[in-house]
């Protein structure tokens, strides 16, 4: 079975809280991606990947708001949080989300998920044309595929920190390990290398709530319209140029 598991959490060390700073009338930002989801992927389960510390208890009242499942595990060990989860849940391939991108794209979630149950690759997701994993990126816009069995094999040949707090870096940095699929993203969004959609920073916040509350009243979805939007404002574009020289991933 696939199911959408989105890692959330509190304890962010840059910006704590995030996920539920009012971010657009009143709610979150992890608040409303689940509304996102729920509205064009209620087909699927939708899992909320969570630890068990009692700072988090909020997500569970969320998760319990919205009628989603949820998942309580490590703190720092995500990996072992995404392998219980896909064990709980049944789950054999995983759509990885990460709850601080407000602005990721259902197109191109659709279409990973559409290209994912269809493949036998250990992992897949999309790539910029210079072949860095989008997950790597400042841009914000999309998820990724792995399969459980991709996670466990991770679990079996490292205990490295970084691998297990990033949860698929082990993978493309050992591609000859797994089968490994990417799509490289339209050309015109490396055309707009200066933007930065992630939720890392209360600069980060203050801003992307700003063309959130703007961006959403056009009832525009395509990424193209979004990007379009954010580059004709040079404010908005210095801000995030400043960001990302402060927040190199």
């Amino acid at each position: 079975m696939l199911g959408i598991v989105i890692q959330a959490r509190l304890g962010s060390k840059r910006l704590p809280n995030k996920m539920l700073l009012p971010f657009y009338e009143g709610k979150g930002v992890l608040e409303l991606l689940i509304e996102d989801l729920l509205i064009n992927f209620n087909n699927l389960p939708i899992i909320i990947a969570t630890t068990g510390s009692i700072r988090d208890d909020p997500i569970i009242k969320l998760c319990l708001k919205h009628k989603v499942n949820y998942y309580r595990g490590s703190e720092t060990n995500v990996l072992e949080r995404f392998v219980d989860v896909a064990n709980k849940f049944s789950l054999k391939k995983i759509i990885r989300v990460c709850a601080d991108n407000p602005f990721l794209n259902m197109e191109y979630l659709n279409i990973l998920i559409q290209n994912f149950s269809k493949s036998d690759a250990d992992y897949l997701s999309f790539q910029t044309s210079k072949n860095i994993p989008v997950i790597r990126t400042h841009y914000g816009f999309w998820a990724e595929g792995v399969t459980l069995e991709a996670l466990k094999k991770i679990q079996r040949n490292t205990n490295k920190a970084i691998y297990l707090e990033h949860v698929t870096n082990f993978i493309y940095e050992n591609s000859v390990e797994f089968k490994i699929e990417f799509t490289n993203i339209d050309s015109f969004i490396e055309q707009h290398n200066s933007i930065r959609m992630t939720l890392d920073t209360y600069e980060d916040y203050l801003l992307l709530k700003e063309i959130y509350s703007k961006y959403i009243l056009l009832e525009r979805t395509t990424l193209r319209s979004l990007i379009d939007f954010v580059y004709a404002n040079n404010t908005w574009l210095e801000k995030m140029n400043l960001q990302i020289l402060n927040n190199i991933k």
